[in-house]
């Protein structure tokens, strides 16, 4: 019997395989959508504190995106990772040093969810270790001036885990899995496979976008291979990881892409070049699952802003 069930899984990878082909589009070429398509661009870690908050409050909070934002305007939904909460509290990370506690303790000025409208980030996730630096009040504080800015979210600790779409023909939920819930990595990651079952019945596409891993670990551990198998094995049809904050490596499972890391985004990390170096990923999806992928280098400039990769 162990046999056949082998030859059987065996089987259903091939079939999964040939169901979900993807076209893997070089850089430079922009994906051409269909009118029953959804383009989508995915980011890694945004931290608007420390440095890169004293520059915005020099030079302006649109110049840390000035020389990306053509990229982020031609799809339909582009999603983030929110490394932080949106408070009104004073910063504490501004002018502290790498190791104190304080540097690793994150705000961000209210006028950061505008800032993500303006560049057309669309829908943020909050399933990360930061977003409760200031408690349950900071999370409250970031949902309202999202909602009040236009911008989405999901992976919200209290509540709010998965957001949904249905665009062009195409019905999308984006679902969270953080590894560093405080009810633990096991139980979170339950969760998620229970949502990606139920929107997929519902007549959704899943999407995972995690936070989980090691940071500044270039290859994706076997834990979190293990656990990003099992959310595809569960119907996820496309899988985003985030919180190493460098670029790991990324594979496909049965037909379904997985990024286990996009590094960062938007963050002042420029000691090595894979801190510095991060990756968009623009997705094109139709009623399938995902049709094609273009993988979009960018560099983190020590003037803070955000650039593609030259």
């Amino acid at each position: 019997m162990d046999l056949i069930a082998r030859m059987v899984a065996f089987c259903m990878t091939i079939l999964a395989g040939l169901s979900h082909s993807v076209t893997y589009v070089a850089p430079s070429q922009v994906i051409a959508a269909s009118p029953e398509s959804v383009s989508m661009v995915f980011g890694g870690d945004m931290m608007f504190d420390r440095t890169v908050r004293q520059v915005m409050e020099i030079k302006s909070d649109d110049f840390i995106f000035s020389c990306i934002d053509d990229v982020l305007h031609n799809d339909d939904i582009t999603v983030a990772n929110l490394e932080g909460p949106i408070t009104e509290h004073a910063s504490i990370s501004v002018g502290s040093l790498p190791g104190d506690g304080s540097n690793f303790t994150f705000t961000f000025a209210t006028s950061t969810a505008m800032l993500l409208a303006r560049h057309h980030i669309t829908v943020v996730n909050l399933g990360n270790n930061h977003v409760v630096n200031f408690g349950t009040s900071g999370v409250r504080s970031t949902i309202s001036l999202l909602r009040e800015a236009g911008v989405d979210y999901f992976g919200d600790p209290i509540a709010h885990r998965v957001t949904t779409y249905a665009m062009h023909g195409v019905n999308i939920a984006l679902i969270a899995y953080n590894e560093f819930d405080s009810g633990g990595a096991s139980n979170a990651a339950s969760t998620t496979r229970a949502d990606i079952l139920y929107q997929k019945a519902a007549g959704y596409m899943p999407i995972v976008y995690a936070h989980w891993g090691v940071e500044y670990a270039t290859t994706s551990p076997s834990y979190v291979r293990e656990r990003a198998h099992s959310f595809v094995d569960a119907g996820a049809m496309l899988v985003i990881g985030s919180h190493p904050h460098v670029v790991e490596d990324h594979e496909l499972y049965r037909g379904i892409p997985i990024y286990y890391s996009l590094g960062n985004f938007i963050f002042d990390q420029y000691w090595n070049d894979a801190v510095r170096n991060g990756l968009l990923v623009s997705v094109l999806l139709n009623r399938r699952g995902v049709a094609s992928v273009r993988e979009i280098p960018i560099q983190l400039e020590h003037d803070r802003r955000t650039c593609m990769k030259k």
